[in-house]
């Protein structure tokens, strides 16, 4: 009962949200969120903030006390830790869905994984997980930001994606999946960052204080 779908102008917007993890103080408070279709969103704060818990009251996950969540549209969700599935890692990114290789390509192209994929002894059929062959923390947060964009979503919510990949890397992917010329330029984008040298090409800013929303805007 957390979370209602009903159709909306806004892709996810939360209005007077008040939420909480069980304890008698609310975690998040006088939450006014809304995020506009096809927009690309950063939330932006110091530790503990409560940019995560955010993520966690639009997913339903978190108990909400008052207020309104809407989500119009299918999400993907890349948490900050990437789970990866005992399976190969085609089969990680496609995650059931049917394999186009075009498209498949395009995507293992804009996640910076084609020069890993050749260094695995099977390529993309190696087996990955508990069993296989463990990928560096930084290789399995591209699996999973390659996995979210497989998956055709309309909205993209992004915990961080990028503090587990190098600079360099994480420009790529930034200009090449999450930017206004990456894959999912027409979709709606939601990115919790630190990375504060992305935060000019965003359309809106949110700052969260203190589990508050204490400002919003463009950069400028």
């Amino acid at each position: 009962n957390n979370v209602t779908n009903n159709p909306s102008e806004f892709a996810l917007e939360i209005k007077d949200g008040v939420f909480s993890w069980g304890a008698e103080e609310p975690t998040l408070k006088n939450i006014n969120m809304p995020v506009k279709r096809g927009n690309l969103s950063a939330v932006v704060g110091p530790v503990g903030s409560g940019k995560t818990s955010l993520i966690s009251a639009l997913l339903g996950e978190m108990e909400k006390i008052g207020g309104e969540v809407n989500i119009d549209g299918g999400i993907a969700y890349v948490p900050q830790q990437a789970w990866i599935q005992n399976a190969t890692l085609q089969d990680n990114i496609t995650f059931g869905r049917p394999f186009n290789k075009r498209f498949y390509q395009q995507v293992i192209d804009a996640c910076a994984l084609t020069t890993d994929l050749a260094m695995l002894p099977g390529g993309d059929q190696t087996e990955i997980g508990e069993k296989g062959i463990n990928l560096s923390g930084g290789q399995k947060q591209r699996v999973s930001i390659a996995r979210a964009v497989y998956s055709g979503a309309d909205i993209f919510i992004f915990d961080d994606p990028l503090s587990a990949v190098d600079s360099h890397v994480g420009k790529h992917i930034f200009d090449n999946v999450i930017g206004e010329n990456g894959m999912l330029k027409t979709k709606t984008r939601f990115l919790v960052t630190h990375a504060v040298s992305f935060l000019p090409k965003v359309d809106e800013i949110f700052v969260m204080v203190n589990g508050e929303i204490s400002e919003s805007g463009s950069y400028r």
